[in-house]
């Protein structure tokens, strides 16, 4: 995402895998190695904190936005992707190591008790929930779970998360992500399988939540 979010500024990432920072590293991107639970800078450094899909890997996620919200600058942004619906949960969760899925309120409730305004809040990959909806009650009705083993370790983990998509299904989700983009400028989804929040610092606290 370091590419993208570059063409409104600086861009700093972070990881607790020295995988993908080596990766970052190589294409050029300022990356560090930081835990987002221990974030190693001063209070009110970013106009913009982006927590894209982190929080759900995270024992104590409250940590890890109390963390966002003090780097975050006062009037600054925190932008969240977490996935979506405990119902939802499968092995999928399991092998990237996830402590939760979340409700769009559950989320809204976290961030306000860090003390951010949330802005905006929508779910996500809405055109690819009802396959993977179909695909939960097939297993559980028919009892078959895919046999897979959760990685031990976080190398383990970023290898499988990086297997790559056959190139026909590459192309339909990057056409089905361009059309929900599109609409997303336009509307909140209702459903899908992550969820996507806007929310702000305000520049005088006693204006928050």
């Amino acid at each position: 995402m370091i590419h993208h979010l570059g063409r409104y500024g600086r861009v700093l990432g972070i990881d607790n895998n020295p995988k993908p920072l080596k990766i970052a590293r190589q294409r050029g991107y300022e990356a560090r190695f930081a835990s987002a639970e221990e974030m190693p800078f001063p209070d009110q450094t970013f106009d913009l904190v982006a927590a894209l899909d982190v929080i759900e890997h995270c024992e104590d996620d409250l940590l890890v936005l109390r963390q966002c919200y003090r780097v975050c600058a006062p009037g600054g942004f925190m932008v969240a992707t977490a996935p979506a619906f405990g119902w939802l949960w499968s092995a999928n969760d399991e092998i990237n190591k996830h402590h939760r899925r979340y409700t769009k309120g559950e989320l809204h409730e976290k961030l306000k008790s860090m003390g951010f305004t949330p802005r905006r809040t929508t779910y996500n990959n809405f055109f690819v929930f009802p396959l993977a909806l179909l695909r939960l009650l097939w297993e559980r009705l028919s009892g078959r779970k895919p046999k897979i083993k959760a990685p031990d370790t976080d190398e383990e983990a970023y290898q499988v998360e990086m297997e790559p998509v056959p190139p026909l299904l590459n192309t339909i989700l990057a056409g089905l992500g361009w059309l929900e983009a599109s609409l997303l400028r336009f509307l909140n989804l209702p459903l899908g399988t992550s969820i996507i929040c806007i929310a702000q610092k305000e520049i005088d606290p006693s204006k928050g939540s």
